[in-house]
């Protein structure tokens, strides 16, 4: 599907719906849409935000040549514990098939990822990244670090607050974004300049991708007066801007 998501250009959710496990998804944007989309009579949402495995949208991306820069399961949770490890292998092995995408894999399930992680082929166009919201949740960078995919990434959004001394040893792109929504938590400017500068330090890139708050557009993605869209280092071309629709 053409995404509206900042760091990425489509999405692909050969899995949909999750459960909550920390304090980040107290306000999922991904229940809220699934719903919306159950209620409009979409046929893969029919079970609302309950998971639900799509095995004939696995190997999807193998049909479309265009390269693209996909962000996987952006309504789910690739290492959900409803899904068996085989799945989760068999979901992986489609992405490898498909070498000339460039697939984003994002999870709050580090543990799990890890558990896994040497069933899995990691292929070069695979990236991995954990969700760290607060301090409570800095264990899954240090899972992270343990799983060998070819880029590694964090999210930290929503960003809660501070996240003094980020270890960014090993990793190799990180992402900051507010909350938003009618319900969306605040995000002090000086917990962004700390993570920005521990990145400037490190020569990770840094991509701010946005205040967040009742008015997000509003809101804005400026930071320091100028945008920040950086993105890793590799040796693959990153298929950005044209945000081609997917599934």
């Amino acid at each position: 599907m053409k995404s509206k998501i900042e760091w990425t250009e489509s999405t692909w959710n050969p899995f949909t719906g999750c459960t909550k496990i920390s304090s980040g998804c107290q306000n999922c944007y991904a229940e809220k849409m699934a719903r919306r989309l159950k209620a409009m009579g979409n046929p893969k949402y029919k079970n609302g935000f309950k998971f639900t495995i799509h095995r004939e949208l696995f190997e999807f991306p193998q049909q479309h040549r265009k390269p693209l820069t996909i962000f996987v399961n952006s309504m789910s949770d690739t290492f959900h514990e409803k899904a068996d490890d085989d799945v989760v292998v068999s979901l992986f092995d489609s992405m490898a098939k498909a070498p000339w995408h460039t697939f984003q894999v994002l999870t709050k399930r580090s543990m799990r990822a890890k558990d896994i992680a040497a069933q899995i082929e990691w292929a070069k166009n695979v990236w991995l990244g954990v969700t760290v919201e607060s301090t409570e949740n800095l264990f899954r960078l240090d899972h992270l670090k343990d799983i060998p995919a070819a880029v590694r990434f964090l999210s930290l959004e929503p960003l809660l607050g501070p996240l003094p001394n980020l270890d960014l040893n090993g990793i190799d792109w990180v992402i900051v974004g507010g909350e938003s929504g009618p319900k969306s938590r605040p995000m002090e400017e000086d917990w962004v300049l700390e993570i920005k500068e521990l990145c400037l330090q490190a020569k990770v890139p840094f991509f701010f991708k946005q205040w967040g708050g009742i008015n997000k557009k509003r809101a804005g993605r400026l930071l320091e007066n100028r945008t920040w869209n950086n993105y890793p280092r590799t040796n693959r071309k990153i298929y950005r801007g044209h945000r081609t629709q997917l599934v």
